[in-house]
């Protein structure tokens, strides 16, 4: 038996779950044989499926943001350039493999919008992704990084999305963040006399 406690081994089993056959596929016997812990476990942690489905997503991506943020702090003090930082992000997304842990949250997300209990949920999520980024561009010294921020995280969840659908590599990350990045600093500008 591992050493993982019983409520993460339910969630990370969750997220395989869903990342593997959908959210359909989600129930208490799949869960319990997936994580190896009894079936009462996973009611005693989790009352409702959608207690589980949103602890799932939260918690993928707090360790998501954890993770990003512990990247982006190894070069905060290298002095990278907009176009540095924007290639270093495409690499970091190009680098991630798309495991069934990683797919499951698209599925959430869309879930998320039928299900509004899941909702405060995904909006959670978009927030923290917001947070990483306007702290990302504030330290690049990008203005309005509060304003360029969402639509760059939506870019970048779509490019994704696109990548995992189509199974290509095709998109231009790096161009896509220099664009708003670009865009951003126009708007900047005194509009001419």
């Amino acid at each position: 038996m591992s050493e993982t406690p019983v409520r993460e081994r339910i969630l990370a089993a969750v997220l395989h779950i869903i990342g593997t056959d959908g959210i359909a596929a989600v129930t208490n016997r799949r869960i319990a044989a997936q994580a190896e812990v009894s079936l009462g476990s996973i009611t005693y942690h989790f009352p409702s499926q959608t207690d589980l489905l949103r602890d799932a997503l939260l918690g993928f991506v707090t360790d998501e943001t954890a993770r990003l943020t512990d990247l982006a702090e190894q070069y905060r003090d290298k002095g990278l350039s907009l176009q540095d930082a924007a290639a270093l992000t495409e690499q970091v997304v190009r680098d991630l493999a798309f495991d069934a842990e990683r797919m499951a949250p698209f599925e959430l997300y869309i879930q998320a919008g039928r299900d509004p209990a899941l909702r405060a949920a995904a909006d959670q999520c978009f927030a923290a992704y917001d947070t990483l980024t306007v702290t990302i561009l504030e330290a690049l010294g990008v203005p309005n990084a509060a304003t360029v921020a969402p639509p760059m995280v939506a870019t970048i969840a779509g490019l994704q999305l696109r990548r995992l659908a189509t199974g290509t590599d095709g998109q231009d990350v790096s161009a896509a963040i220099m664009m708003l990045i670009g865009g951003a600093m126009l708007a900047q500008q005194p509009p001419p006399t």
